[in-house]
């Protein structure tokens, strides 16, 4: 059974009396096909009406839910080749961002995204999706090799941020990630950005320069966690919710703001819930995407990267 959330219990309750129902119905040879069939739309009724309403919040919590699909399981679906690349060529090579050449429908692409970790020794590992400034200069290497090789380029996000130790900053954080942003609009390469689960900061930002920014339906993408926000705002973690409301992070918000170009549905209960359905839509989704950008040159491309972005922010009164 899958990891519950507090408002995920209702509906587990149900459930839990469903699998009663026809347990008995087994042991005491009795017809209850009317009563199955009542308990199993008043759960679907449930389910409805609990993801459709949402606080921003609660989306928060599944887009961290810890069954849900990360970068790695995206790409092992999705290719039928993936040969993932190491190093930044200076300093290390940072486990929390990962990439490589990948073979969707023949078509080879480049694959960059955050990692996160199943357990414990695989979170160490990966730093819990915290990328290091050799992670962005990682990341910057690949794509240069993309563009040199003239292949297109696609992100998946999923970070609380960059790593925020003295280590990272003295060997100059913001600087790999102002030189990451910097140099993705002048890619000359199709560029698409998908933020899959969290979306944090510069961390987030560090990677998400593209021709098409898209978010999976249950995520977030923000400045700051709502958590961080709570602890500056209120000076206690108590707040986050107030916080989740205030900052208007989900990917509704996003398209709402124009800050993003569209949202991938998700099945009823998040990605985690039907993850092969989750696979299928965001493979159809870059390839339809990648289409759409091959009919403009590379010089379109980046003049309405550039234009998309600065109109950000941007209002008359």
């Amino acid at each position: 059974m899958s990891a519950l959330l507090d408002f995920e219990k209702p509906i587990a309750e149900l459930e839990e009396k469903l699998a009663e129902v026809k347990r008995l119905a087994v042991e005491k040879n009795i017809n209850v096909d009317e009563a199955v069939k009542a308990y199993e739309q008043s759960i679907l009724n449930l389910k409805r009406d609990t993801y459709q309403h949402l606080t921003r919040w609660q989306r928060v919590q599944l887009s961290r839910h810890p069954e849900r699909p990360y970068t790695l399981d995206y790409l092992k679906a999705i290719c039928e080749e993936f040969i993932e690349l190491h190093g930044d060529r200076n300093i290390a090579d940072d486990k929390a961002m990962v990439g490589g050449f990948g073979k969707v429908d023949g078509r080879t692409i480049m694959f960059i995204g955050q990692q996160k970790g199943r357990n414990t020794k695989q979170r160490q590992m990966r730093n819990f999706g915290m990328a290091q400034p050799e992670g962005y200069r990682k990341a910057l290497r690949l794509m240069r090799l993309a563009e040199k090789f003239n292949k297109p380029i696609v992100t998946l996000i999923d970070t609380p941020g960059a790593f925020p130790g003295i280590e990272a900053e003295e060997r100059g954080q913001a600087e790999a990630i102002a030189r990451n942003i910097q140099d993705m609009f002048m890619l000359t390469v199709p560029v698409i950005c998908i933020i899959i689960g969290e979306g944090a900061s510069g961390g987030a930002l560090g990677i998400a320069i593209g021709d098409r920014v898209l978010m999976l339906e249950n995520t977030w993408y923000s400045v700051i966690s709502p958590e961080s926000c709570s602890s500056i705002l209120w000076r206690s973690w108590e707040y986050k919710e107030q916080a989740a409301e205030a900052l208007k992070l989900t990917a509704k918000d996003m398209y709402k703001f124009g800050l993003i170009d569209g949202i991938i549905a998700e099945p009823i209960g998040g990605a985690h819930k039907d993850p092969e359905a989750v696979y299928s839509t965001l493979k159809s989704t870059i390839l339809n995407t990648l289409a759409e950008l091959d009919e403009l040159s590379a010089e379109e491309r980046i003049q309405q990267r550039i234009e998309k972005f600065c109109a950000m922010g941007a209002y008359e009164e």
